[in-house]
């Protein structure tokens, strides 16, 4: 069985926006962001519709069932009002839905649009959704690299939302959970100001679940604040074996036995020491200078897939390998909800044998496996 443990949520009009067209409801177990899009406030009203078709709960069903048709049921309603009245005409939104389900230990998300979900979970954000954004459609076709897609200046150019058409097509993703999980749910206006590893930071640095939605908030303001921002940040636990109130949100290890990252580090064996090379330091030195350029650019080109410390399937950049005191040759993006042990044996093999690949084969084959595996819609 899961809860929530508590949640939080935050919306500001941002430094640059002289009115919020973002929406939410957070009304545990359901948790709804919209973004809306349009000319006067056409865009508050398709992302307060949206909403308003989420009030009353979610239907009698599924959860993946009801989300899926509780969306169509907003799309439907943004269309009719964009076609009746002129003023509203090419209004829109984003939707991002997270459902709580208790009896089958997992959170159900349903997305349309840029906004996003996350989930924190041992220190590692994961992001649950694909942005339907024009820069991501050119990044997936190898158009631009990931760092280039951060800046782009048409970051902005959604490619699917809530209104514009009678039907639309939302992603569906069941997210297995655990006590102590962690999501948020945001618009663009916070992820388009400060990045993944930043928000992370957040997260993990917040003394409450308050404290969280508001700095995450803050520092996107601080950061520029070019669009309206909101954040629902909420967490999960056991019913029989309740989190501590008031204790730092990500401090919470489930069952306690799990060490952190930094705990792992600290016990990692030592290398012993060697002895002071006295001669020819000036060669080693132009030689290590050659070696670590080749490294370092070897890391920046370089993927694979492997297991992260919760066993679960990874995606890492740069080479397998580590070197003397603790010097990794490659760092973690992004950890997916499977398990690699529960792999077939031929897709295990696929993780666990380390081979080197570009960027869109490794992005590629984690996301077939994740299909397979049933977490995309």
């Amino acid at each position: 069985m899961l809860r929530v443990a508590g949640h939080s949520e935050r919306t500001d009009v941002g430094r640059q926006r002289q009115a919020n067209e973002d929406s939410y409801l957070a009304r545990s177990p359901l948790f709804v962001v919209a973004d809306g899009m349009g000319g006067a406030q056409a865009g508050e009203v398709a992302s307060l519709t949206a909403i308003q078709a989420f009030q009353g709960g979610l239907p009698d069903g599924l959860p993946e069932e009801s989300i899926e048709r509780t969306i169509q049921v907003a799309n439907r309603n943004i269309y009719d009002q964009a076609h009746g009245d002129a003023s509203l005409a090419g209004m829109g939104t984003t939707i991002t839905v997270a459902a709580v389900d208790a009896e089958g230990e997992r959170v159900v998300v349903g997305h349309v649009g840029d906004s996003r979900a996350y989930r924190i979970r041992d220190g590692i954000i994961q992001r649950l959704t694909k942005d339907h954004s024009l820069v991501e459609e050119m990044r997936r076709r190898g158009q631009i690299t990931e760092e280039q897609a951060e800046d782009h200046p048409q970051r902005s150019i959604i490619t699917r939302a809530l209104g514009p058409e009678p039907e639309v097509q939302a992603d569906l993703a069941t997210i297995p959970s655990e006590p102590g999980d962690i999501f948020l749910l945001c618009s663009d206006g916070l992820t388009t100001m400060i990045g993944d590893e930043k928000i992370r930071d957040i997260l993990m640095g917040a003394t409450s679940l308050d404290a969280a939605a508001r700095t995450l908030v803050d520092e996107a303001n601080r950061a520029g604040g070019r669009d309206n921002i909101t954040v629902i940040v909420f967490q999960v636990e056991d019913p029989a074996n309740p989190l501590p109130r008031g204790e730092h949100p990500t401090m919470v290890r489930r069952g306690g036995t799990r060490s952190t990252a930094r705990q792992r580090e600290r016990e990692r064996p030592k290398p012993r020491r060697r002895g002071k090379i006295l001669a020819g330091v000036a060669a080693l030195c132009a030689v290590l200078v050659l070696v670590v350029g080749g490294l370092f650019f070897a890391t920046r080109q370089a993927w694979f897939l492997g297991t992260d410390d919760a066993g679960r399937v990874a995606l890492y950049r740069g080479l397998p390998y580590e070197l003397p005191f603790n010097i990794d040759l490659y760092q973690l993006k992004y950890s997916t909800a499977i398990q690699t042990e529960s792999l077939p044996a031929g897709r295990q093999r696929s993780v666990t044998d380390h081979s080197l690949r570009s960027e869109d084969d490794a992005v590629s084959l984690i996301e077939d496996i994740e299909s397979r595996e049933g977490l995309t819609g």
